[in-house]
């Protein structure tokens, strides 16, 4: 069992700790930073201060929502809705990138009191960063968990929830050789609601109170995608230099896997199939290796940040952030990326299976380990070994339109049947609030929630 804070050694020690490890790693940092752009703007975030937040008021409760990047920011949409109606609860989104940050802006400026960068889990940033937010209930999303941020919630009294939450094979592997960290890393968080029950069996073997913990499902999967308009396909097509034969989408690409792919390309022209391939890397500022890559590969090639294409390509590089789900509409075929070796934890698959897409992906879907078997179980999705086997699964299947439309049902059959996590997370989170309201009562000796300081 775990106890209510981390351990005080422990802490201590990684907060000694922390300083020099972030020297050691800043430049490669500041290197990653200065590729991606748009980590200048509030950067002092990054060290605690935080956005002008409006003054509290009585009988509302604030949570302090975190999701690291891009897909997290458009999971928690619905929850941001729900909450957006509510006159007694409002939200302080942060997010740990910048292409996430720019995201939440676009979407979430209108549903959040404020939306700010999280801050450096050291001690006297994280802390001064509590003290501007004062959070009534922290909400953390997935893989989110911070000894620093965990430990300031606990000092204050504040409960924390763990929305959605997973755990990767590495993750697992390492906090099973090291158990000292479990406690600093989980002993601190109120309710832990795992995506899927392998998650939860996972947490509960590295000894989370099973009281304390409830599967609720993957809120990805509760993400209305509506089809895209005739006109706005037709539009996209053109602008994206896309043919009219099927088109293979490799989505979130990785190092490695252009290559595979370019291959899985040249052996469908080469048996009659008139086919077109989009690559959509997971890090946009791999553009100049890509182009470096399609320089020799002899097909003509398209990048979506020099705007529109001048007419059809062989190759449609979509080097831009946030449009993977749109620009998936346009795919006959997706290949999952991050899992052909040497990779190992894989990119979510969820979208393309929303959208009714057949999936194949590598035998590296570490971090989507459950949800991968299930779509190859349900015959939406299939595993190819490397990147030869990606080459010719892909070939066979743009060639099947009747096997495609199998897959292609199996994968909406599937979503439809995983639905419904977004409503059992927020009967958690309001059943959480509810507890915080009858506490206040109880210390306050009776009153209604109108009655209560925020």
């Amino acid at each position: 069992m775990f106890c209510n804070a981390a351990p005080v050694v422990m802490l201590w020690f990684y907060r000694l700790l922390f300083l020099p490890v972030l020297v050691v790693l800043s430049p490669r940092y500041f290197r990653r930073m200065s590729r991606r752009g748009g980590y200048r703007t509030n950067f002092s975030q990054r060290f605690g201060s935080v956005p002008r937040l409006p003054a509290r008021r009585a009988g509302v409760r604030r949570i302090w929502l975190q999701a690291v990047s891009v897909g997290e920011v458009l999971a928690i949409a619905p929850l941001l809705e729900a909450f957006k109606g509510d006159p007694e609860v409002e939200v302080y989104l942060t997010t740990t990138t910048s292409t996430g940050y720019r995201q939440a802006l676009d979407r979430y400026s209108g549903s959040a009191v404020a939306i700010g960068y999280f801050p450096i889990d050291w001690w006297w940033f994280s802390r001064r960063a509590w003290r501007a937010v004062a959070p009534d209930l922290v909400v953390l999303t997935e893989g989110e968990r911070w000894p620093e941020h965990i430990h300031q919630a606990v000092s204050r009294g504040v409960p924390i929830l763990c929305i959605n939450a997973r755990i990767s094979d590495r993750s697992f592997h390492r906090l099973c050789a090291f158990r000292f960290l479990v406690s600093p890393l989980l002993g601190g968080i109120t309710r832990l609601l795992p995506c899927s029950e392998g998650d939860e069996a996972r947490f509960r073997e590295l000894g989370f109170p099973a009281g304390r913990i409830s599967t609720t499902g993957n809120i990805k999967l509760d993400v209305t995608l509506p089809p895209l308009p005739p006109e706005e396909r037709a539009r996209l097509v053109r602008e994206t230099g896309l043919g009219s034969g099927p088109v293979l989408l490799g989505s979130s690409t990785w190092p490695g896997e252009e290559a595979a792919l370019l291959d899985a390309l040249r052996r469908a022209r080469s048996s009659g199939l008139p086919a077109s391939l989009m690559i959509v890397p997971r890090h946009a500022e791999r553009r100049n290796e890509i182009a470096a890559l399609l320089k020799t590969s002899g097909f003509s090639h398209h990048f979506r940040s020099h705007g529109a294409a001048g007419g059809p390509v062989d190759v449609s590089v979509a080097d831009t952030t946030g449009e993977l789900r749109t620009l998936t509409q346009l795919a006959d075929l997706v290949f999952v990326g991050k899992s052909l070796p040497p990779h190992t934890e894989g990119q979510t698959p969820v979208e393309a299976a929303a959208l009714g897409k057949p999936i194949l992906f590598g035998p590296g879907m570490g971090n989507f380990r459950q949800i991968s078997r299930e779509l190859v179980a349900a015959g939406a999705a299939r595993v190819v070994g490397d990147g030869q086997a990606l080459a010719a699964g892909a070939v066979a299947l743009l060639g099947d339109e009747p096997a495609r439309f199998a897959m292609a049902a199996a994968a909406r059959g599937w979503h439809r049947a995983n639905q419904g996590a977004v409503v059992r997370t927020l009967r958690v989170i309001r059943d959480e609030l509810a507890r915080l309201d009858q506490d206040a009562v109880r210390r306050t000796g009776g009153g209604t929630r109108s009655d209560l300081a925020g």
